[in-house]
C-alpha cells in the first residue's frame, strides 16, 4: 500500500479486501453449490454498490468500506464472475481463463491496464489448488506469458510491483522465497525496476 498514492489507498484496500474475501469463499467452499450461493449473494451485492449504494445490508465491515469508497461505481461484480468460474473450473483450460480473468479484473479496478495482471492472477489460481500439478501448470503458463513492459504500469509501481512478484514465483514453480522476493519488491520499490 506504500506505493499506492495516498488518496486512492482507502479505494484500493476496500478492492484488494474484496478480492481476499472471495479467494478465502473459495478456499473454504467444500461444496461447489454452497459457493455458489456465496458468490451469488456478493454478486447481488456489488450490482448493488452500483445502483444502489444506500440499500446495502448494515453490520457487513467490507461492505462499509466498499461503500465508502465504490459507491456508485460498477465493475466489481467481474471479480465476483471470475471466482466463480474458478470455482466451477473442471480442466487446466478453464482454470487458467478463470485466473486470468481474476487478475485482469483485479488490476483493471486498481486503476492499471487489465492484461498486466494476468501473470498475477495465474499465479493466484495456482495458490488455489489443490492438485500440486495443477498449480505448476498456472505458474508455466504464468511464466509463459509476455513480461508487462515498466512502461506499460504507467507509474504504477505496486501493481508493476505484484506483476513482477508473480514473475518470481511463477519461475520457481510457486516455491517461496522470501527473501529474495523482498530484495526484488524493494529495488521496484526504490527505483520503479
Amino acid at each position: 500500500m506504500v506505493a499506492v498514492p495516498r488518496e486512492r489507498r482507502p479505494a484500493i484496500a476496500a478492492l484488494w479486501a474484496l478480492a481476499e474475501r472471495l479467494t478465502k469463499l473459495l478456499q473454504d467452499a467444500r461444496e461447489p453449490l454452497i459457493g455458489q450461493i456465496k458468490l451469488a449473494w456478493w454478486r447481488d451485492m456489488m450490482a448493488m454498490l452500483a445502483n444502489d449504494p444506500a440499500a446495502l445490508p448494515k453490520g457487513e465491515p467490507l461492505l462499509a468500506e466498499l461503500q465508502a469508497t465504490w459507491a456508485g461505481q460498477g465493475g466489481l461484480e467481474g471479480l465476483v464472475d471470475a471466482a466463480e468460474a474458478m470455482l466451477l473450473a473442471e480442466d487446466g483450460s478453464s482454470r487458467q481463463a478463470a485466473a486470468m480473468a481474476f487478475g485482469r479484473a483485479l488490476f483493471g479496478r486498481s486503476g492499471g491496464r487489465e492484461y498486466n495482471g494476468e501473470r498475477w492472477g495465474l499465479i493466484w489460481g495456482a495458490g488455489l489448488q489443490e492438485e500440486l500439478l495443477d498449480g505448476i501448470d498456472l505458474c508455466i503458463e504464468a511464466m509463459s506469458r509476455p513480461v508487462p513492459s515498466t512502461a506499460s504500469f504507467d507509474g504504477d509501481r505496486a501493481l508493476l510491483m505484484l506483476d513482477r512478484w508473480a514473475g518470481l514465483i511463477a519461475e520457481r514453480q510457486g516455491f517461496r522465497s522470501l527473501r529474495r522476493e523482498g530484495l526484488l519488491l524493494l529495488r521496484i520499490g526504490l527505483f520503479g525496476r
